[in-house]
């Protein structure tokens, strides 16, 4: 059903059904009166060009992932589809914008093309220029992820620093001296990525207070790597007896190298560490971790957005998450 099919029902014309759609001139009680009952009757709902058209917003919000040319990992793209399912929920489209590399002018022309209502900013780093830019801007906005100093921005987290703190308190409690950190990549690091960072930070605090020797190794995100990672801890640090891992990507080639070595876990080798939930559960035992929340951080992200749309001058949200570690059958006591 169309406005020519409503105005040919109510007697009047395309553009008065159009006025009395978008508001933008006057109609009379009696006449609008007539156009709501073709409506009601017949359950017209406006498209979203016309309701935008009329509140004055494009219905859509923007979501800045990382540059087209990385494979985004299962976490990245949980985040994606959850912030695209959650705005569906609420009626909006979704605009996906790359940014970082030869990106910049994609992400200037969401900040500046009007396009948008407001920005979901994912991977955000400790120092990140993208953030001031937002703030800046004036366009509402929230991360998923915070800068070392989030005053004054809303943004959805996972508390890495608690969570892999609670890995090794956990291994430590297994009996376990001597434990190894096996990273997101050097690149990822040298760019001040928040996660590994904190993670960084959790690690070696809780080792600190236990009185444990710990070591951190980097890895990239995807299996092959996460073979040649563990090899390299085998040979460098045979002591180690216990894993804690955020890099979910690098499973498993890290399954691949335990397998390889001859190694049984947890008998001779435990791991715990942070992942999406089906990664942890598709490990061999299943991993102990932390199940990242994907689809609740990113529906949290449009929920907090949509308010920094509706009211901007409100007082700023964020949302720092701490899921329980999932005891599963990774970790297990130090071997004799």
């Amino acid at each position: 059903m169309n406005i020519g099919e409503i105005a040919r029902r109510a007697g009047v014309s395309r553009s008065t059904v159009s006025y009395a759609l978008s508001g933008k001139r006057p109609v009379t009680a009696e006449t609008r009166r007539r156009i709501q009952a073709v409506i009601d009757e017949i359950g017209y709902r406006p498209n979203a060009a016309a309701r935008a058209l009329k509140e004055g917003r494009t219905r859509t919000l923007g979501l800045v992932i990382p540059p087209a040319g990385q494979r985004l990992t299962d976490m990245q793209l949980g985040f994606v589809a959850s912030v695209v399912e959650a705005a569906a929920r609420a009626d909006l489209d979704v605009l996906l914008s790359p940014s970082g590399g030869d990106h910049d002018r994609s992400f200037e022309r969401i900040l500046t093309g009007s396009r948008v209502d407001g920005v979901i900013l994912m991977e955000i780093r400790l120092e990140d220029e993208r953030v001031a830019r937002l703030q800046d801007s004036g366009l509402p906005f929230v991360t998923i992820g915070h800068t070392a100093n989030p005053h004054g921005t809303c943004w959805v987290d996972v508390d890495y620093t608690t969570l892999i703190a609670r890995c090794v308190h956990h291994l430590a409690d297994l009996g376990h001296r001597s434990l190894a950190l096996v990273n997101r990549s050097a690149e990822l690091l040298a760019t001040g990525y928040g996660p590994a960072h904190r993670a960084i930070t959790g690690f070696t605090d809780a080792v600190a207070q236990r009185g444990l020797a710990g070591v951190g190794l980097t890895c990239a995100d995807e299996p092959a790597a996460g073979e040649t990672c563990f090899e390299q801890l085998r040979d460098r640090h045979p002591d180690v007896t216990a894993v804690v891992t955020v890099n979910e990507a690098a499973l498993p080639g890290i399954q691949r190298g335990i397998e390889r070595a001859g190694l049984v876990v947890p008998r001779d080798l435990s791991l715990a560490g942070v992942a999406a939930r089906h990664w942890a559960e598709d490990f061999r035992p299943q991993l102990t971790a932390a199940d990242v929340p994907t689809v609740e951080m990113g529906a949290s992200a449009v929920d907090l957005l949509l308010e920094r749309i509706a009211a901007p001058d409100a007082p700023v949200r964020h949302l720092l998450l701490t899921p329980p570690i999932s005891l599963r059958a990774s970790t297990g006591p130090v071997p004799r």
